[in-house]
């Protein structure tokens, strides 16, 4: 037998049946350098009796912009892409080194869940899967790039990534989208039931892209924002469009280099990757934010991000406190908060204020106050900080209290006495500025506490 002929052969039947993905996979990643992992791992569908080559998953390492990644493409031209136990064996072994290797995870997801014809194996498979990716979360980061349909267990392991890329084709489901549709009386299109438009009361830490190509562009910016502390960068630049008027798109523009992660959910509050004074940074920037369950978790998930890749951690706040509602104060709302303030305590490296509107209530005590373990704290000139948002709702507040003179809250809650410096003289703030001159102080406090 003619060893050599076979290998080609096998190899060509390989390729074959993954062409798709190698593909997307080399739109992915610098030419010519993909290496593939356990390119030969067979094994034999139980249903169909048919054998299925490389599992129906394609792993291996490569660069993107010159950064070293473990990859974990799924074939859906392989029965869909579904999960078997020999499929989740064979991705559980490249993070297994990914881990070792202390690199970077990609994932290329496209499944309509498990292949038919399994068992409970295939639970233990996902199982294991899961959490191999939940031990690595924190330790390297993991990025899922949605390259079609992900219906089932798989959308679990999308949940763990540090970044969700979605194209418009994209749609990310734990049940079929049909199923889901039909069980609320609704037509929909699937992308309306998963689409990243779609899932914005989820969580996830999703970016939308045109395609696989920009993926590949975030990726590598997060990348250096993550592995390239510092850079060069114009400290003593100033910003004057913020002594015109304070807008988050203005505190962002402000910023050397950005990638916003989240966008899809509570837009009120921005969750920026940034560079700032040459420092990368974890950047909340509020607009006129009233605190909600659902904006409160986006903020204490990126402190996690930024806890897990030792990024400093600062806030642009403009918030209001709790939402007065029935449904906020019938929510989570509590318990997230209190999940902030433990995640808030775990960031250990610099954390930094910029109270840039109001900072009313709990507005200011979680995002702002030194006790709340904030290393620095500075306020705009134009900005607003008091325990009420005016004398007025401060008499609403104490309207039950027969002891409350209103004359009396009315010259203690005055906006006056929301001035920023009121707050400076007790100390809770290290300086009042103008806000043209934010990149500076922030420059100069990140130099300093990073020391």
């Amino acid at each position: 037998m003619d060893k050599i002929k076979q290998l080609r052969e096998r190899k060509a039947a390989v390729k074959a049946v993954s062409a798709g993905i190698r593909t997307e996979i080399a739109e992915l990643v610098d030419p010519d350098s993909f290496v593939e992992l356990a390119a030969f791992s067979f094994s034999k569908n139980a249903f169909y009796d048919e054998e299925e080559k490389s599992e129906g998953v394609v792993t291996g390492f490569a660069t993107v912009a010159g950064f070293p990644f473990y990859l974990v493409a799924q074939n859906f031209d392989v029965y869909s892409g579904g999960l078997s136990k020999a499929n989740c064996d064979k991705i559980a072994k490249a993070l297994n080194a990914a881990e070792k290797n202390d690199t970077p995870v990609i994932y290329l997801l496209h499944s309509h869940g498990v292949q038919v014809g399994e068992g409970v194996n295939v639970l233990e498979g996902i199982a294991q899967l899961l959490l191999k990716a939940t031990q690595l979360k924190g330790t390297v980061p993991q990025y899922a790039y949605l390259a079609g349909e992900v219906y089932g267990s798989v959308a679990a392991l999308a949940s763990v990534c540090d970044c969700v890329f979605f194209t418009d084709k994209s749609v990310l489901s734990v049940n079929s989208p049909l199923v889901l549709a039909a069980k609320d009386g609704k037509n929909l299109k699937n992308t309306e039931v998963g689409g990243y438009t779609a899932l914005n009361g989820t969580s996830l830490p999703a970016v939308s892209v045109k395609d696989i190509k920009e993926a590949a562009a975030k990726i590598a910016a997060i990348t250096e924002l993550l592995t390239v502390p510092v850079k060069d960068a114009e400290l003593n630049e100033p910003v004057p469009a913020l002594n015109q008027g304070v807008t988050t798109d203005a505190i962002v523009k402000m910023f050397e280099e950005s990638v916003e992660i989240g966008a899809n959910s509570s837009p009120e509050v921005k969750t920026v990757l940034a560079r700032i004074g040459g420092v990368a940074a974890a950047a909340v920037v509020f607009d006129d934010v009233k605190l909600n369950c659902e904006n409160v978790r986006k903020i204490k998930n990126f402190a996690e991000f930024a806890c897990c890749y030792n990024l400093p951690f600062i806030t642009f706040v403009d918030c209001e406190g709790v939402a007065a509602s029935l449904a906020v104060n019938n929510s989570a709302v509590l318990k997230e908060i209190a999940e902030y303030l433990s995640m808030l305590d775990a960031v250990d490296t610099a954390k930094i204020a910029v109270v840039t509107g109001k900072a009313i209530g709990l507005g200011y005590a979680l995002f702002a106050a030194k006790n709340a373990g904030f290393d620095y704290t500075f306020a705009f000139a134009t900005s607003r900080i008091a325990l009420f948002d005016s004398a007025a709702g401060a008499q609403i507040e104490y309207s039950g209290d027969k002891r409350a003179d209103a004359q009396k809250l009315a010259e203690l809650y005055a906006d006056e006495n929301a001035d920023p410096v009121n707050a400076a003289k007790g100390g809770y703030l290290d300086d009042v500025i103008e806000p043209q001159f934010v990149k500076q102080y922030l420059a100069a406090a990140l130099g300093t506490l990073l020391g």
